[in-house]
């Protein structure tokens, strides 16, 4: 059984993943959009730049997003002034690092999905008189539909196991940033927490495992929709 601390950091880490996922949900659509079906001078380069987090060490991100929102840093700065905030060693910071983290996977498994859907029945259907928003919302979005929540799921889960980021951004701090990846470092650090690791690692896991197999199912649903028609 779960301890009253060990609740708190689940709850911390799905409410982080959660705020994180939605968060970047429309950006995670615009990109994805503009990448699969707009035509523009410097696409190759935003492509590179969405996946950027992908491949450089979560450090250096989490490094760029403490410059950034620092009390010196352009955002940060906007934010204490108008409004007299800091997202700095608080579960909003956290919560930005893990939706950066989480957009580059969300922006592939969406613009998968986009781009698999038929250009010919949005043509037909523009033919027959429908307009942008009518062809978009009762063609694309719909057929697009199963991708775009695996994307969601996909998010989620990165949200929760991000780690590198988080620690460099807004610190390790208890009741606040320490989601499940940092509480099992914290516990790796303690003498006879071990159980408290295995733990937390079995609901990291367990949430990780329901995510790749739910992820998996509306991928399968996406290519039932697609052969049927």
């Amino acid at each position: 059984m779960l301890t009253p601390d060990e609740w708190t950091i689940v709850a911390l880490s799905l409410k982080i993943g959660g705020v994180a996922m939605l968060m970047v949900l429309p950006i995670a659509f615009a990109l994805a959009w503009a990448l699969a079906r707009v035509r523009f001078p410097g696409k190759l380069l935003l492509d590179a730049i969405v996946h950027l987090p992908l491949v450089v060490p979560p450090v250096v991100t989490g490094w760029v997003l403490l410059l950034a929102f620092g009390p010196a840093g352009p955002i940060g700065n906007l934010l204490d002034r108008w409004f007299g905030v800091t997202v700095l060693f608080r579960w909003t910071g956290a919560a930005i690092a893990a939706g950066i983290m989480a957009l580059p996977l969300m922006v592939r498994a969406m613009r998968l999905s986009i781009e698999a859907v038929d250009r010919r029945l949005e043509n037909a259907a523009r033919t027959l008189g429908a307009g942008p928003w009518r062809v978009f919302w009762t063609l694309t979005l719909p057929l697009s539909l199963p991708g775009l929540l695996a994307g969601m799921v996909l998010g989620f889960a990165r949200s929760i196991g991000e780690f590198g980021a988080t620690i460099t951004f807004v610190s390790n701090v208890p009741g606040q940033t320490q989601t499940l990846p940092l509480a099992i470092y914290s516990a790796l650090q303690q003498p006879g927490a071990e159980a408290m690791v295995w733990r937390l690692s079995a609901i990291s896991v367990a949430l990780s495992l329901f995510a790749l197999i739910a992820s998996e199912l509306l991928t399968r649903r996406v290519r039932r929709g697609l052969h049927v028609l």
